[in-house]
């Protein structure tokens, strides 16, 4: 039940309550109050005290004159547009962008794991407004110092940038996008050159064995079949074919699927994980809640620190990393002198300049070439010559 508020006639706007067991003076105690309307015509009430602690109808006509000045001046804002103040990044892209990214984008999981793995550590609990290009800058000296490339760096900082276009075409923020006008990293000459030797391919796995059997059968994989690592968490029993030795990908970051060759040791591998239980559905790598994973273990880069295959290293071009697997695999079969549109698309590139990268590893097929040409025009000249004889042969007779 509401305060019964008594209007003083002579002071319009303020009012009182009569206490029910406080006296003063011999009479009950009063609660002064105020009430006015703000700019946008709402009622505003407004307690300003008791009369036993010194509170007069003439101090409370005082506080109303400076009350209705100071609310007139500003204008009070609506919920949903407090909810939009108050709006974190983490609260706007696990609710509403990376649902609508699920069924929208090929490469969610991407986005999902640079939104885990960075983005929510550093920005998550910060109100969407207050997000400024110093917040974006701390991001990426903290990528940079994790020894993560330029492009890895400006993916992330582009989940940001489409966060926030999307939550400004769906009337969820108003502002401006912190992303606008944000220096990227530059990703010029940024592909990956390291690749590994058998030797260095061989005592990693060797390593995972022992700590991780499923980071070793995950690098089994991607070593042997080039395989990224989402495609691999992607990976079901359905699209294991045992008969013809081969995996089916789904939805690749490449655009379309494809099938891919195992070897003999990802087809052993593969008939020791499965199990009479095994589902067509069920996840071959699965994390332990029996979800696709969207981080690389950490005992993988453990590994590679104790091999210390990557010390003294600082280019992060020729770090090794989860995806200097897939590298190798594509290195590896530049090397045996795979034709290039073959390696295409065993790599499920969209395009041919993506694997042209490796045209530098295929020296005795550029030694052919060049010798070929040179055997075509050593026969050109012969020939020449051999018309030259003709002629001067006819002259004479």
């Amino acid at each position: 039940m509401g305060v019964k508020l008594h209007a003083l006639k002579k002071f319009p706007g303020v009012y009182y309550a009569k206490s029910k067991r406080r006296m003063y003076h011999g009479k009950p105690d009063r609660t002064y109050y105020i009430r006015f309307k703000d700019k946008d015509g709402r009622d505003v009430k407004l307690r300003v005290g008791k009369l036993s602690k010194g509170i007069t109808p003439e101090y409370c006509a005082k506080v109303l004159r400076d009350k209705e000045a100071e609310y007139l001046e500003k204008r009070y804002k609506t919920r949903r547009e407090r909810e939009k103040d108050e709006l974190t990044l983490e609260d706007f892209i696990e609710q509403h962008y990376l649902p609508w990214a699920k069924t929208n984008k090929k490469a969610w999981a991407d986005d999902e794991q640079r939104y885990r793995c960075w983005i929510k550590p550093h920005l998550g609990g910060i109100p969407m407004k207050n997000i400024s290009h110093f917040h974006l800058e701390k991001l990426k000296k903290a990528m940079k110092d994790e020894g993560k490339a330029p492009q890895t760096i400006k993916h992330a900082l582009c989940v940001i940038r489409q966060a926030y276009n999307k939550a400004f075409s769906w009337g969820l923020y108003n502002g401006t996008n912190p992303v606008k006008g944000f220096k990227m990293p530059s990703v010029k000459g940024n592909k990956r050159q390291r690749f590994l030797s058998f030797k260095e391919a061989k005592a990693l796995l060797e390593e995972l064995k022992k700590v991780s059997k499923q980071t070793h059968d995950e690098a089994l994989v991607s070593l042997h079949c080039g395989l990224r690592f989402g495609e691999i968490a992607s990976l079901k029993w359905a699209d294991v074919d045992f008969e013809n030795e081969t995996l089916h990908i789904k939805d690749p970051k490449g655009g379309e699927d494809r099938h891919v060759y195992m070897t003999p040791q990802v087809k052993e591998m593969l008939i020791e994980r499965v199990t009479p239980k095994a589902r067509p559905t069920d996840l071959i790598f699965p994390d332990t809640k029996g979800n696709p994973k969207r981080a690389v273990s950490k005992a993988f880069s453990r590994a590679v620190e104790r091999l210390g295959l990557n010390d003294g290293i600082e280019d992060p071009r020729d770090k090794v990393v989860f995806h200097t697997l897939r590298h190798t695999f594509a290195s590896w079969l530049a090397i045996q002198g795979t034709p290039i549109l073959t390696l295409k698309e065993l790599m499920g590139h969209k395009s041919l300049s993506m694997t042209e990268r490796y045209s530098h590893l295929m020296p005795d097929q550029k030694r052919a070439a060049i010798k070929g040409l040179a055997r075509a025009f050593d026969a050109v000249e012969v020939q020449q010559r051999k018309d030259k004889v003709k002629v001067v042969e006819l002259v004479k007779q």
